[in-house]
């Protein structure tokens, strides 16, 4: 099994497969040999992506990437507030 970087909604598309598979009777090893992914992965995925919608999981990764971009500017904003600080000491 290779390197091979999934987006959201293959994802959720593999796991909706797992679930037909395993209400066919077959068991985890099996499944995961038919979905090309390790039991490890699975697991992830499972945990991560278990009861989503491919529209969820588009909510899940705006929300994520609205996350960064607020960490990174309150980030920017404390740099900024301790050169302010550094400054009205007289430190620069």
């Amino acid at each position: 099994m290779g390197n091979i970087r999934y987006n959201e909604e293959q994802i959720i598309a593999k796991l909706r497969k797992a679930e037909l598979l395993f209400s066919e009777g077959k068991s985890k090893g099996e499944v995961c040999k038919a979905l090309e992914i390790s039991p490890i992965t699975f697991g992830r995925w499972r945990k991560k992506y278990g009861n989503m919608t491919k529209s969820e999981a588009k909510k899940l990764k705006d929300l994520e990437k609205e996350n960064a971009r607020l960490k990174k500017i309150v980030a920017e904003q404390a740099l900024d507030l301790s050169v302010l600080k550094d400054f009205a000491k007289g430190n620069l």
